[in-house]
């Protein structure tokens, strides 16, 4: 398993170290277009393999896509960050770009390679890669929804005071503040409905505080946060290499999965040895099927803004 991630800024770098320390991975390569700043990281986190006890090599390149060839899955975090007061939408004009030219040069070294889209606008980039590249349609996915849910059971298991890995639930829609949609009515404590546990109006917050969570950590950070988008990733491409088969909210494109065409938005899928194996097509509420409409909307809207 060859692994290249596009981007050796923060999100890049801990992508590459949680993949690498998970050890399932033979090769991570990191690649940038700043001179030596790929090698110096790609060096840094070689020299925490033994003390990780991890074998993964891991490599750096300044814009050589050369090195990325028969990439198994390639990750895309270039762009410019999110800067506080920022929408993830006013990242497009410059991102857009960005993005395309290297999703043509990632395929151009491994044309059968998987690609995950990390670079915001997170849903109009990955529908950018869609229609740009040519890969099919499970080969391309979008990783807001994972972040978005390990945000969710944060603040499911604060709300609860419960530790998290009693907790369970899911983050479908768009990737924004707006979009987002938490499925509080099919969050869990140990398989037991969290509506047991907190009332209606504390459930309500924990939803909003959610949607939110980015621009929370930008507020705080000046920047975009890194380690749970890096986590979030490495998860994914874990489910990917090792074929686990398991779920994840993720932006994948959509044709006529719950009523909706023409866009990508963060929906359940089944990640394995193929990318996306399948969508689940959960059943939804009106009012979750409302929000979902809503999210897409605004999703199109962005798209729209695209130079295709």
């Amino acid at each position: 398993m060859k692994v290249t991630v596009v981007g050796a800024g923060a999100v890049g770098a801990s992508c590459a170290e949680y993949i690498a320390i998970k050890d399932f991975a033979s090769e991570v390569v990191i690649l940038d277009i700043k001179e030596g700043f790929a090698e110096g990281k790609a060096m840094d986190l070689m020299q925490t393999a033994s003390l990780n006890s991890f074998d993964t090599k891991i490599t750096g390149s300044t814009n050589d896509y050369a090195k990325t060839a028969n990439s198994d899955v390639c990750v895309i975090t270039s762009g410019i960050p999110r800067k506080p007061g920022m929408t993830r939408e006013e990242l497009i004009g410059i991102n857009a770009g960005i993005v395309k030219t290297v999703s043509a040069n990632l395929i151009e070294q491994s044309p059968n390679t998987i690609i995950i889209v990390v670079s915001n606008p997170m849903d109009t980039m990955t529908y950018l890669v869609h229609k740009t590249t040519g890969l099919a349609k499970n080969k391309i996915i979008g990783m807001g929804g994972a972040l978005d849910s390990a945000r969710f059971k944060y603040r499911l298991a604060e709300a609860l005071g419960a530790p998290i890995s009693d907790v369970d639930g899911m983050v479908i829609g768009g990737h924004s503040d707006k979009g987002m949609v938490p499925l509080t009515r099919l969050a869990t404590r140990n398989s037991v409905p969290v509506s047991e546990f907190i009332s209606a109006e504390r459930l309500e917050k924990v939803a909003a505080e959610t949607k939110v969570g980015g621009a929370t950590l930008t507020g705080l950070l000046g920047t975009s946060a890194w380690y749970a988008p890096g986590a979030a990733v490495s998860g994914m491409v874990q489910a990917i290499a090792c074929d686990t088969k398991k779920i994840f909210p993720c932006s994948t494109l959509l044709e006529g999965e719950f009523g909706l065409s023409d866009l990508c938005i963060g929906v359940p899928v089944v990640l394995g040895k193929n990318g996306i194996e399948s969508i689940v097509e959960i059943n939804l509420n009106d009012a979750e099927k409302a929000h979902l409409a809503t999210s897409a909307e605004g999703v199109k809207a962005t798209n729209g803004l695209l130079e295709l």
